[in-house]
């Protein structure tokens, strides 16, 4: 059979563009449909934007400490001109992208995409009906808002960007990377900053050293954390927000906004016309080269559910158009993925935290706590955490976690070596890097305590 294309993506995100962009380079005769902006949450509305606003936010500690290295400095900010710059800089970057997708000749087509059957899709606004070997859904998600009386009154990660003007006070409803991200953020503005949270402490799945680090360090900034509550009411008072907390406390508050985790956007795409298979979540089930259930049609990235973070997005992209297109079967291993949580302070990891490496063996745990250089000679008391979990008896490493200055920087650099079967006696021949925060990985002489038969001793 004839088609128009031999592959149609839908979704210009991290993951749809490097995929067309592959696929393209091999030879394939590719569009890509997307509705909004080329470059997707990471670009427009998420890592991007969400990084320069962190470093705009640090600058608070720059100037606390440096009074104590000599520097007087007498400093204001203008969220406006924050605003705009990042709004420069996006748009420097989507117009990389997209000449990155009409270099090796990929078409791009500015409407909505509904799927028609496993070899065609439909534009909503243009009417056209298109047709090609394979389809690529590659969507994303999107925040997920509560179903509460006056929901509509909050803002999500997409509205917090380009608000009009700080609010005085931001309540924040979430505990995972989103809200302590976006608290560090307001806090750091000089907005009046609390998280709420069901659980008992921020970042679930973490490990535990990782999310008291991380609490203390948040509170310590004037954040406060309002645990085992969630929201069930928002109504407009005056020129604020009343929440209602499930305790039956009401407090008024400049903004409120819903950290409270994303979903995929499969809304409207119609999937099951062509009889793609969803799981409880919502999310397209894939094997393990992103094949869904019907065989022309893939999907990569958060639309999958499987680990909602831009790298894994451009790897799952690049191994379809591998597997598809170059005849070279890849499949993304997801066991292994370092992240990094921009915080203040921040968190890297990679591998098993100590409560999932204790279930595994018999481990050692090493763990180094003490203040930051940069702040010694101030009395900020702030403690940065490094955490390194291995075998028993110096062997393999399990996991590194650490809290504090360039931890995500320090976390990338660890997870090559963890990819390559590092142990604990490979770290102990790598020669320190004095002085720095990262020689404590390899100077650790004993470890502070272990784990035989899932006992800790």
């Amino acid at each position: 059979m004839d088609y128009d294309y031999d592959l149609l993506v839908i979704g210009a995100g991290s993951g749809g563009v490097r995929a067309a962009r592959m696929a393209a380079t091999y030879g394939a005769k590719v569009a890509i449909i997307e509705e909004f902006r080329v470059g997707g949450t990471c670009v427009i509305r998420g890592c991007v934007p969400k990084k320069l606003y962190v470093y705009a936010s640090r600058f608070r500690d720059q100037f606390d400490v440096a009074s104590s290295f000599g520097w007087q400095v007498d400093a204001s900010f203008d969220w406006p001109t924050l605003v705009a710059a990042k709004e420069k800089e996006i748009t420097r970057l989507e117009h990389g992208y997209t000449a990155n997708l009409e270099k090796p000749g990929v078409e791009i087509i500015k409407d909505r995409a509904v799927v028609t059957s496993p070899h065609s899709l439909r534009l909503q606004s243009d009417g056209r009906e298109l047709t090609s070997k394979y389809l690529l859904i590659a969507t994303g998600g999107h925040p997920f808002i509560p179903d509460i009386p006056g929901a509509e009154l909050g803002i999500t990660s997409n509205e917090a960007f380009d608000l009009p003007a700080l609010p005085h006070s931001i309540l924040i409803e979430g505990g995972g990377y989103v809200a302590v991200e976006f608290a560090t953020i307001f806090a750091g503005l000089g907005v009046n900053t609390a998280i709420i949270y069901r659980g008992d402490c921020i970042l679930r799945g973490f490990d535990e050293d990782m999310r008291r680090g991380l609490e203390a360090g948040l509170i310590e900034r004037g954040i406060r954390i309002i645990y085992q509550t969630n929201l069930t009411r928002l109504e407009r008072s005056g020129e604020d927000i009343l929440a209602t907390f499930s305790d039956g406390v009401s407090a008024p508050f400049g903004a409120v906004m819903f950290a409270t985790g994303r979903r995929p956007n499969i809304g409207g795409l119609g999937l099951e016309t062509a009889g793609v298979k969803v799981d409880e979540t919502g999310a397209i089930a894939v094997d393990q080269y992103s094949q869904s259930s019907v065989p022309s049609i893939y999907a990569v990235g958060d639309v999958t559910g499987r680990a909602q973070l831009t790298p894994v997005a451009i790897r799952e992209g690049w191994y379809f158009a591998e597997t598809v297109f170059n005849n070279n079967p890849l499949a993304v291993d997801h066991s292994l993925i370092p992240t990094a949580v921009f915080s203040d302070p921040e968190i890297g990891t990679v591998g098993l935290t100590e409560a999932e490496a204790s279930t595994h063996g018999d481990i050692d745990v090493y763990v180094a706590r003490f203040r930051p250089m940069i702040n010694t000679l101030s009395d900020r008391t702030e403690r940065m955490i490094i955490k390194l979990i291995t075998e028993k008896d110096e062997g393999k490493v399990l996991g590194i976690h650490i809290l504090g200055p360039g931890a995500a920087e320090m976390i990338q650099m660890a997870a090559i070596a963890m990819s390559m079967g590092a142990s604990k006696k490979d770290l102990d021949r790598t020669m320190a890097l004095h002085p720095s925060a990262g020689e404590e990985l390899v100077t650790f002489k004993s470890p502070s305590y272990s784990y035989r038969d899932c006992k800790r001793v």
